[in-house]
C-alpha cells in the first residue's frame, strides 16, 4: 500500500475506531504517521508545557513506534503508523478499547460505577488513584507506568475548579475529541492576549 505521502491522500482514522480517532489528533500533517515532532506539537497544542511535551514525545514515540510497523525495521525517526496503534495497547488499562482499539461502552461505564464514589459522574484524585491501582496487572510495570501517566496527564490538564474528572471530559479523551476542544480553548486564551 503507498503511504499517503506520496499519493497526497490524507488519513482518516475508522469512524469506530477510537483509539485511532484518539491517536489522529496528534498527526498533525494527517498522513496517517505520528512523529516524535508532531507529538511535541500535539502536546504542546493541548497546553502542556515544553518539558512534558518534550518527555512525552520521546517515551510515546520511542514506546510505540516498533509495536505499530510490523515487519518493518527499525526507524530512527521512530514514527508511529495510526493504522496500527490497537499493536501498542498497553497493559494494565481500563479495558475500555478492545483489541482493535473500538470502545467499549460498558467497561467504561465500569470506571465510574466502580469508583465514582463522591460524584455519580467525576473521580476525585483519590478514586483516580483507586482506578489505577485496581487496574494495575501483576509484573507490568510499563503498562501501569503508560496507564498513571495518561490519567495523571488528563486529570491536571482537565479537572475542575473542585478537582474532579468529570465523565465527558474522559469519553472526549477516549475517541480524541477532547484534544481538539482544549487546542480551540489554548487558541482562543492565545489570540486574547494577542491581538
Amino acid at each position: 500500500m503507498a503511504s499517503s505521502i506520496s499519493t497526497g491522500v490524507k488519513f482518516v482514522p475508522e469512524e469506530d475506531n477510537f483509539l485511532q480517532r484518539h491517536v489522529a489528533f496528534f498527526d498533525r500533517n494527517k498522513d496517517g504517521i505520528v512523529y516524535p515532532s508532531e507529538t511535541f506539537q500535539g502536546f504542546r497544542a493541548i497546553g502542556c508545557g515544553y518539558l512534558l511535551s518534550a518527555v512525552a514525545s520521546v517515551f510515546i514515540n520511542i514506546g510505540l513506534s516498533s509495536k505499530t510497523r510490523p515487519g518493518k525495521g527499525f526507524s530512527i525517526l521512530f514514527p508511529i503508523e495510526v493504522k496500527n496503534i490497537h499493536l501498542a495497547k498497553h497493559g494494565s488499562d481500563s479495558g475500555v478499547y478492545d483489541k482493535d482499539g473500538r470502545f467499549v461502552a460498558s467497561k467504561f461505564e465500569e470506571i465510574f460505577a466502580k469508583h465514582a464514589h463522591t460524584h455519580r459522574d467525576a473521580l476525585t484524585n483519590e478514586e483516580l488513584k483507586q482506578l489505577l491501582k485496581a487496574n494495575k496487572e501483576p509484573n507490568d510495570r510499563k503498562g501501569w507506568i503508560a496507564g498513571y501517566t495518561e490519567w495523571k496527564i488528563l486529570h491536571y490538564l482537565c479537572k475542575d475548579k473542585n478537582g474532579l474528572l468529570h465523565k465527558d471530559t474522559v469519553r472526549a479523551a477516549y475517541d480524541g475529541s477532547l484534544f481538539e476542544k482544549l487546542e480551540k480553548q489554548k487558541s482562543s486564551k492565545t489570540s486574547k492576549k494577542h491581538p
